[in-house]
């Protein structure tokens, strides 16, 4: 009997320390003797990925950084004893398991419920399962824009039918900046067909993609180079053209056999017939950046909004460049780098922050909001991106100056994820000039942003920030067109630390799109978060990244993870592998029209502008692009092999 007592007591005693957590920190457990969720998420703190050290960040933030109106303390900007970096670790954790289950979404139902849901294992048989689920839903959103839409270029799901450019009003743009008659359900979800149904990525071979070469298709449509919304033609059509022909003429073949009989590079051709098409949107600015709309027959039209944002104008590099390098040809990443320099040289002296809207023709900051969302968000990725790919080491000094710029000025909250005094961080919205906090509001295009930071090994705070407006506990828009990006940045937070708390985030994304979004002919977009409210619109990137993404997080055994290849997903979620092809370029252009330096320090002028001339295509509509078309004046003045790549990803 006195073992019996033994135990009875020992358990009276856990029960009475656990009593005692709860009533003075609000820390401790229900009844039940499992083990609770780590305060940490069940991360360590994580170190970058393997290989060379990650890009050096500089401080986090500055002693005395403006930090806007009296407030919340999670608005307030450091003081000056905020530590050296300023964002000093004041102590040990305050915050448990309760107060992150009241944050992240489980109030009203206690921290217990939330702890069962998100930390335990996620079983082989279940991750099978949703994998199902996810490759269903794309067959399913596939299938039916092909039985009902193609070769319109938007699937309208709930009235099974196609959806193209608005004919009737043309300054409908929220229509007609994306729709121009491409059948870009279709080619915007090329990839994604050799990722998720490998054997179905043959059949765009029956398709007729003739839009590009058959320029009179196109009399009556203006189409974007980026869109204000951040939807860029080049993300979606020239990227995943590029993508294909790249899975296509792999010699590896990691996705089966996706070669083709007789390809002879047509997806690259239409590639380079589409980015010529876009030159006319880089002439007659006097900064270099490009105009936010050029017809595809006609180039710019005579009046033409001279107003971009930043993102629109600063996010080619990256198909550009990848075309540029494939083709052997310096025009596209020329144009591209001269736009990115351009808007970079208009950042503001004190804060090192760029704004959201500029004039392409006199430098001058319309939209002066500097955030990650919506007009910067692609522009911060494609400067690491970029690197990643082609490895210009400027690229990367860019990206780290700008990624400082971001911590000193964007950033709220206590220093650690899971640790200190003070809020867990928040990135807000604030004047590109003072850093004086502008509003607190987070769209769903910030949410690729813990994915950017899972790439430069800055994954404790990507953890962190993997979540919407705490302190809001509410959606900021209650508009959801079916958007990619929190998942995309669940799925390289899984890859970054096979933590299952993204499974059950990814689990719980499918599910929840299957249950408010899924209609009679495929998956419909959300006017209204609270309400459920649909409208009749299916838009390309659900297929392209969304779902790519959603099967990717489930499909561990995918080639994407076990092929041996390194991957880089663009913008718009299309694969690009990471060789030495593309980092070496047989030429290398000086872009200030001021001049430079060369390798041994003494000045050069640069190249004079290019004078891009596009002439206007035939009407046969089965022939190939023909190189005389254009004019490519530029001259190599300096050359680089690039022997090594950097191992970021």
């Amino acid at each position: 009997m006195q073992w019996r007592a033994l135990v009875l007591g020992l358990v009276l005693l856990r029960l009475g320390l656990h009593g005692v957590l709860w009533l003075v920190f609000g820390l401790g457990p229900s009844m039940g003797f499992y083990q609770r969720f780590p305060l940490s998420f069940g991360f360590q703190r994580l170190r970058a990925p393997a290989g060379p050290a990650p890009p050096a960040l500089g401080p986090a933030r500055r002693p005395g950084t403006p930090g806007g109106p009296s407030g919340p303390s999670w608005l307030q900007a450091p003081g000056p004893g905020a530590g050296a970096a300023g964002r000093g670790r004041p102590g040990p954790a305050v915050c448990g398991p309760a107060h992150w289950g009241y944050v992240l979404g489980s109030r009203g139902r206690g921290p217990d419920e939330y702890e069962r849901r998100y930390s335990g294992a996620f079983p082989p048989q279940l991750r099978a399962q949703m994998r199902d689920l996810a490759r269903g839903m794309f067959v399913f959103g596939y299938d039916n824009y092909m039985a009902h839409a193609f070769p319109q270029d938007e699937l309208n799901p709930i009235h099974c039918r196609g959806r193209g450019p608005d004919r009737g009003d043309p300054s409908n743009l929220n229509i007609n900046d994306v729709l121009g008659n491409y059948s870009l359900t279709l080619v915007d979800a090329l990839d994604t067909l050799a990722v998720s149904v490998y054997s179905e990525f043959r059949g765009f071979e029956a398709v007729t993609l003739n839009w590009f070469v058959c320029p009179d298709k196109q009399h009556a449509f203006i189409i974007f180079v980026f869109l204000s919304s951040c939807l860029l033609l080049s993300f979606r059509v020239l990227g995943s053209l590029l993508s294909a022909h790249r899975i296509i003429t792999d010699s590896k073949q990691p996705f089966g056999d996706m070669t083709i009989k007789d390809y002879d590079n047509e997806l690259l051709h239409m590639a380079h017939d589409l980015a010529v098409r876009l030159l006319p949107a880089f002439e007659n600015t006097k900064t270099g950046i490009p105009y936010p709309r050029v017809n595809l027959k006609t180039g710019v039209p005579p009046d033409s909004n001279n107003e971009t944002c930043t993102a629109g104008a600063g996010s080619l590099l990256v198909e550009f460049g990848i075309l540029s390098r494939l083709l052997g040809d310096s025009t596209f990443e020329w144009v591209a780098r001269r736009a990115v320099k351009a808007l970079w040289n208009l950042r503001s002296n004190d804060t090192g922050l760029l704004g959201n809207v500029v004039n392409i023709q006199t430098g001058r900051w319309v939209g002066k909001q500097s955030g990650l969302g919506a007009g910067l968000d692609s522009f911060y990725e494609y400067l690491l991106k970029s690197y990643i790919l082609f490895g210009e080491k400027e690229d990367l000094e860019m990206f780290n100056a700008a990624y400082r710029s971001i911590q000193n000025y964007l950033r709220r909250g206590r220093e650690a994820c899971n640790e200190g005094e003070g809020d867990p961080p928040l990135y807000v919205n604030v004047n590109m000039f003072s850093g004086q906090l502008m509003n607190t509001w987070i769209d769903s295009l910030q949410a690729f942003f813990p994915g950017l930071q899972v790439l430069i090994g800055d994954v404790e705070d990507a953890i962190c920030l993997h979540r919407y407006n705490w302190q809001l506990q509410a959606p900021d828009v209650l508009f959801y067109p079916l958007r990619p990006e929190l998942v995309e940045s669940t799925y390289l937070l899984y890859q970054a630390t096979k933590n299952p708390f993204y499974l059950h985030v990814g689990m719980d994304i499918l599910q929840s799109l299957e249950k408010y979004t899924k209609v009679k002919c495929g998956y419909a977009t959300l006017h209204h978060v609270i309400d459920k409210s649909k409208e009749d619109r299916m838009e390309s990137f659900f297929l392209s990244e969304t779902c790519k993404y959603l099967y990717l997080l489930f499909d561990e055994e995918n080639p994407v993870h076990k092929s041996g290849t390194k991957y880089m997903f663009t913008t718009e979620g299309h694969i690009v592998s990471v060789d030495k092809h593309l980092r070496e370029s047989p030429w290398k252009e000086f872009f200030s029209e001021e001049g430079g330096q060369d390798p041994e320090g003494k000045s050069v002028h640069g190249p004079k502008s290019p004078e891009i001339k596009v002439i206007n295509s035939s009407s046969n509509c089965n022939r190939v692009p023909d190189e005389r078309r254009y004019s490519l004046p530029l001259k190599s003045i300096y050359m680089r092999q690039i022997d090594q790549m950097v191992g970021l990803i």
